[in-house]
């Protein structure tokens, strides 16, 4: 029985503690937002407040550790997951130039304030510089959640990262192995070769293990501990390879991003967990570290503190300012290089605590002499949160300027144009068996529009000449299953049951009443294609809604574990009315999946299509293809993992070819064992003039 009298400071009643620190996730957010302080920056007076140096409620125990170090981790995966692979690496050789600025300022500057004005010795000094010149991605979660993520500004930062991070803390080995005598030839070696051994084995076997596990297991909560167990398996090889563990949580992030689609269930699952738990654990346990009373014991933590913040901040904003005038960025920009760069805290506090607890000598009294010593130790807390505050509030403001501004100066286009921004993309799912409904949803809210938002409907047709309830009980759950899936991705599926005799009927009668404007069908991945083409479902909703862009999807593996989405276009497709609405989706999916697109058409229809890559580049390539009597020659270039789009044309239309009546034949024969998606654009109105993705 417990009672208020037995309770005792530090807590020691695990329920209690963990109450407690619910408590202050749920309430420093609501409580800051209101004088605009970034509730991460909360989050660290929080900790600091309740913990061993404050009121001394909870102490920094194994506990605290364990979950900080998890969210530590977390930040790093998160930002790897959540790069866009395609803007990486148009943007790599400019990350490479910020790695360098803000890993190189800060050595030069930090070597010569730890030797000239803190009076340290040599490498003292070079190792105080390389805690200047690490980073932690710690106001990512502010970024993220404004919609700046995929900004160039924040992919350059955080490709920057990976460089400085790794540079300064092989100078932390480096160091460490020069105080105990170990760096030798065989030194050298060992290091490169162990990080190179590391490297390649998370960038190339990671992505073979996921995929191959991601296709023979659908079960969610697997899927998320599977993540988790390559997080932290990929940290612990960077910890054998001589780095520290938030290098391999973000290479791991990196080998896993086209795996977890941005907008999938699992991607969800990932980021909610991590900003819910995760994230503000080592938020609190950075605050926990913050002793008030070192700073009142005398002037020399003081000292080291100021001239560590002021030179850190320094050459923080200096690397901003060159990467800002080099590659001819805005304000707002560098705003945000700044605050992503300048906050100190995962990389920073293992370096010190490594250099804390390196002994190079002894006083005569028999004390130890520390590589670092305790006024630096100190220092570094008032650092990590002084660097925190200002990264929060500049990355804070950068982002929602950049958000606002990019709002403002988005193109309007023409009339119509305008008027279908204002409306919603209503999707359309019919399904009758539950095995199908995760890909189709998937698909769905992968080509979904990035500028509109999307409503989707799932239809489940009861034939009303049955009174079974056993078929109403069923048709019922799987739209259920529908609903929680699309919900998984933080989607509302709208539930519609009709009660019709004829299929056909129900679903042009649901597309005329919601106003649908997509349609995806599914075709079951153990049938194939009719030799009336689709049957008479299909052939009967094509041909009574032309008004309706169709996909006819047959899902043979995951949506997530396609390496690429090969795209067959009829020539003059790109004239006709709903050219632009089908390609929008193609570029989504291959922008949300981050997978490589190969387009296949004529001359002038890859030029229209180049154009538009060059104004949102995808990872693509463009192949001329104009013999739909040769199109058989097209599965010769498939590859494993490959997903086939066949953009279709209705009879009579600008884009009909005769070698489509083949295409039947063509899938049930050589692509049985790949996904396939058949398109057939809207084709009512008048042609778009303009190409809108």
């Amino acid at each position: 029985m417990v009672s208020l009298a037995t309770i005792t400071l530090p807590l020691t009643d695990p329920i209690l503690q963990f109450l407690l620190i619910l408590v202050i996730i749920l309430a420093a957010p609501l409580l800051l937002n209101r004088l605009r302080v970034p509730p991460l920056l909360g989050l660290i007076i929080a900790g600091a407040i309740i913990g061993p140096h404050g009121l001394n409620l909870i102490l920094r125990d194994s506990s605290i550790i364990l979950s900080g170090t998890a969210g530590m981790l977390y930040i790093m995966f998160l930002a790897g997951l959540e790069m866009d692979m395609n803007d990486f690496k148009k943007n790599r050789l400019k990350s490479l130039v910020f790695g360098l600025y803000t890993f190189l300022i800060p050595m030069a500057l930090g070597t010569a304030a730890g030797l000239w004005v803190l009076d340290f010795s040599l490498l003292t000094s070079v190792l105080l510089a390389s805690m200047f010149a690490s980073h932690t991605l710690i106001a990512y979660p502010i970024i993220s959640k404004m919609g700046v993520a995929r900004d160039k500004s924040v992919v350059i930062t955080v490709g920057g990262t990976v460089i400085t991070d790794t540079l300064a803390l092989l100078v932390l080995t480096v160091i460490v192995g020069m105080v105990g005598g170990r760096v030798d030839e065989v030194f050298w070696y060992r290091l490169g070769f162990s990080v190179l051994a590391f490297g390649l084995f998370v960038m190339l076997v990671f992505p073979l293990i996921g995929r191959r596990f991601f296709k023979r297991c659908d079960d969610n909560v697997s899927q998320y501990i599977f993540v988790l167990v390559m997080l932290f398996f990929g940290s612990y090889l960077a910890q054998l390879a001589g780095l520290e563990a938030i290098i391999g949580a973000f290479l791991t992030g990196m080998a896993l991003n086209r795996l977890i689609p941005k907008t999938s269930p699992l991607m969800n699952r990932v980021e909610f967990v991590g900003n819910a738990i995760f994230i503000p654990f080592f938020l609190l346990g950075v605050g926990m570290l913050i002793d008030y009373r070192s700073f009142f014991d005398g002037w020399e933590t003081i000292k080291v503190g100021a001239v560590m913040i002021v030179v850190a901040t320094l050459a923080k904003f200096l690397a901003a300012w060159f990467t800002q005038k080099t590659f001819r960025l805005s304000k707002d920009q560098r705003r945000i290089i700044f605050g992503l760069s300048n906050a100190q805290a995962a990389a920073t506090l293992a370096a010190v605590m490594v250099g804390y607890g390196t002994v190079i000598g002894h006083t005569p009294d028999g004390e130890p002499i520390r590589l670092l010593n305790e006024s630096v130790l100190n220092g570094t807390i008032l650092m990590i949160l002084v660097t925190c505050t200002m990264a929060s509030f500049s990355a804070q403001r950068g982002a929602h300027d950049l958000a606002v501004k990019d709002l403002s100066e988005r193109p309007a286009g023409g009339e119509g144009e305008k008027e279908r921004d204002k409306e919603l993309d209503r999707v359309l799912i019919p399904i009758r068996h539950g095995e199908m409904v995760t890909e189709l949803v998937c698909l769905s809210t992968a080509a979904k529009s990035l500028r509109r938002k999307t409503q989707l409907y799932a239809l489940n047709v009861v034939d009303n000449r049955k009174n079974d309830e056993q078929q109403l009980k069923h048709a019922q759950r799987v739209l259920d299953l529908a609903a929680r899936t699309a919900a998984a991705t933080d989607d509302y599926m709208h539930e519609l049951l009709r009660y019709d005799h004829d299929i056909v009927n129900a679903i042009v009668s649901v597309i005329r009443e919601q106003r649908i404007s997509d349609l995806v069908l599914g075709l079951h991945k153990e049938t194939g294609i009719s030799d009336t083409f689709l049957g008479r479902i299909t052939e009967g909703v094509l041909t009574q809604s032309p008004d309706v862009t169709t996909l006819v999807y047959k899902p043979v593996q995951p949506l997530s574990t396609v390496k690429r989405h090969v795209v067959v276009i009829p020539a003059q497709a790109e004239r006709e009315t709903g050219f632009p609405l089908w390609i929008e989706k193609v570029w989504n999916v291959a922008h949300h999946t981050s997978s490589k697109v190969v387009f296949y058409g004529s001359a002038a229809t890859l030029d229209v299509l180049k154009r538009i890559a060059r104004k949102r580049p995808i990872e693509a390539d463009f192949r001329e293809f104009a013999d739909w009597n040769d199109f058989l020659i097209l599965f010769r270039e498939l590859q494993r993992d490959d997903a086939l789009w066949v953009v279709l044309s209705r009879r009579e239309k600008l884009s009909y070819q005769v070698g489509m009546s083949r295409i039947p034949y063509y899938l049930n024969t050589y692509a049985q064992d790949r996904s396939f998606i058949l398109v057939y654009p809207m084709q009512v109105g008048e042609p778009q003039a303009r190409y809108l993705v």
